[in-house]
């Protein structure tokens, strides 16, 4: 007769351990603009044959926008095509896109076709519409004051292959806070131990932290001449929104959350960008300098192009001079106030300007 035996099992809850995985999806968006001038000349190129755009990279792949002028093929006659191509031999690479034409900028919307989702492969390594937009629309659209002018605006979304991965750590840490704290310590004003006059309006501040973000707050605040007992600092040629904007980038490292949506935004942010610059604040200087780049029109370029040849803002004053010189402006752009301005201070941009357009015309 066998003998009955019984396992021993040590229930020691101090060996349990937990651990846990999660499984994502990865995407990366871009937008990439094909702008298409002189479009009436593109016109009877023939069915099939296209121009594209330069090739532009998301999600580790190369693209291109294919335009037809006259179609892609014979079955969508009296329409010209546009499709998204992928360069670089995809396997199995998925997308969601939107390819539509604008006019007037980039402002008009000519066309309003949704999401398109396709996997790009090697055998079929382009996606879009046969019949984009009808020639006649096409035709009438590019000559009603654009110089046959338009935008095919594609938005692309590369979606990557699904990975999971092991949780190390179970743990979430805070976002860091450090801008919300000193923010709070400037607007409760706890520890100033400065201020500023700026026309009559009163700023309180911490010297040490404007010291250590901009070196002429350095200079002003610790240097030889400096006068400790001063009660305040007056300032008269900068307005108080700038100045307050100003403070608010040097303990926040970042632009006030309604700066666009002002009223006269262009102009605030040209004297912003006049204040940086004063105040060796670099980063803030080529933030207001990209969003002036972006807000360019017939009213605001020629002072903005004085404000960028004053303060040695190259990019911005290429991106002025280029708006200036295209789509036919230059006479509208002289009739301004801005023009005026420009002229009686920086008159020698005018053979930038004439330079410019004899190039264009030379093309």
């Amino acid at each position: 007769m066998a003998k009955n035996s019984t396992a021993v099992v040590n229930h020691d809850h101090r060996s349990l351990s937990e651990t846990s995985s999660r499984c994502f999806t990865e995407s990366l968006t871009a937008t990439h603009n094909f702008e298409v001038a002189s479009n009436p000349l593109l016109a009877g190129m023939g069915v099939g044959k296209y121009i594209s755009s330069c090739i532009f990279s998301v999600g580790g792949h190369d693209w291109t926008i294919r335009f037809y002028p006259d179609g892609n093929n014979a079955e969508c006659a009296g329409n010209a095509s546009a499709f998204l191509y992928c360069t670089s031999q995809p396997k199995g690479v998925r997308t969601k896109f939107t390819l539509n034409m604008l006019e007037k900028e980039g402002k008009v919307l000519v066309t309003s076709f949704g999401s398109l989702e396709h996997t790009f492969s090697s055998s079929i390594d382009d996606f879009g519409f046969s019949k984009f937009v009808e020639k006649s629309r096409l035709l009438k659209s590019s000559s009603d004051a654009t110089g046959g002018y338009f935008t095919i605006r594609c938005v692309l979304t590369v979606i990557k292959e699904p990975r999971t991965e092991l949780k190390r750590n179970l743990f979430v840490v805070p976002r860091p806070n450090l801008q919300d704290h000193l923010q709070q310590m400037w607007k409760d004003g706890q520890g100033a131990d400065v201020k500023f006059s700026v026309s009559g309006q009163l700023f309180s501040a911490h010297r040490y932290l404007l010291a250590a973000r901009s070196p002429v707050f350095k200079a002003e605040l610790f240097g030889p001449t400096t006068e400790k007992a001063t009660e305040s600092i007056t300032i008269d040629d900068i307005e108080p929104p700038i100045f307050e904007a100003l403070l608010h980038f040097i303990y926040t490292d970042s632009i006030l959350d309604d700066w666009d949506s002002k009223e006269g935004k262009t102009t605030n942010m040209q004297h912003l960008l006049v204040a940086a610059d004063r105040y060796g604040l670099e980063r803030l200087r080529v933030i207001c300098e990209g969003r002036l780049r972006d807000s360019i029109d017939l009213e605001t370029v020629a002072t903005t192009l004085v404000l960028a040849e004053q303060h040695h803002c190259r990019d911005l004053k290429e991106a002025c001079i280029g708006f200036m010189t295209s789509q036919n402006r230059l006479g509208d752009i002289m009739a301004t106030d801005g023009f005026k301005h420009l002229m009686a201070s920086c008159p020698l941009l005018m053979k930038d300007i004439l330079d410019k357009v004899s190039c264009v015309l030379s093309g």
